[in-house]
């Protein structure tokens, strides 16, 4: 088994949902008392924050890049970067760690293109929806994404920032969320990525009936467990982001 590295702690409500996935996910391949092998780093979260909200990207890479390396040097074979927002310096962890880095929008983009999806709807955080980056790394699968509109945008952010990074579920706000959503569709989207770790705590497929929800925390779960336990070649699933 390949130890996994994740790093986390944005917000730590994701970083649960990535151990408890992981782990269930590595027994429900071994069985019995199995579980992962695996480094978790939970970094502070009001850090981050801040660096998001001041659009400090630079800060925001190298502080994360020390804390990548910290956990490279305790024994992990691979990264997880358990955000999606922070994939935004992803590059740069990369150049920092002599391990790969598994890049959260692939094992999205692959899940997207064996359905036979061609455009996607996105649901994130500002910068995940706004932002090159995300967007950027879809198209490079030949996956065309369209978002929400500026109001429709800040609600979304809002309801991340002010309620799910909190572990705050509120029935409102998911009401607002199915709504986005069905526009969204209404805007020829055939799947909706839920482009932020949290999302999938509010909302579930049975919320919008007929429209497949491409949950980044499962897939990325999914694709570490499956490297980690040699069923997806590390080489192959973990080449540097683009």
């Amino acid at each position: 088994m390949r130890t996994i590295g994740i790093l986390g702690g944005m917000s730590s409500v994701a970083s649960a949902e990535y151990y408890r996935r992981i782990n269930e996910g590595v027994n429900a391949h071994q069985g019995g008392h199995s579980a992962a092998e695996l480094v978790l780093y939970s970094v502070d979260f009001g850090v981050i924050e801040g660096f998001i909200r001041d659009e400090r990207w630079d800060q925001a890479a190298q502080y994360l890049a020390e804390r990548a390396q910290r956990v490279e040097r305790a024994g992990a074979e691979f990264l997880v970067l358990a955000t999606n927002t922070m994939h935004r310096v992803a590059v740069e962890l990369q150049d920092a760690i002599g391990i790969p880095l598994i890049h959260i929008v692939d094992p999205t983009a692959d899940a997207a293109i064996a359905d036979g999806v061609h455009t996607l709807g996105l649901l994130g955080t500002a910068p995940v929806m706004e932002a090159d980056f995300y967007r950027a790394r879809f198209a490079g699968f030949g996956l065309a994404v369209i978002v929400p509109p500026e109001r429709d945008r800040a609600v979304v952010h809002r309801v991340i920032f002010e309620e799910l990074t909190h572990g705050i579920i509120d029935d409102d706000s998911r009401r607002e969320y199915v709504r986005i959503m069905r526009d969204l569709v209404g805007q020829g989207a055939q799947g909706i990525v839920l482009g932020c770790t949290e999302i999938s705590l509010l909302v579930a497929p049975e919320d919008i009936p007929g429209t497949v929800l491409y949950d980044t925390t499962a897939l990325h779960v999914d694709r570490a467990v499956r490297i980690s336990l040699g069923l997806d070649p590390l080489s192959r699933a973990a080449s540097a982001p683009a």
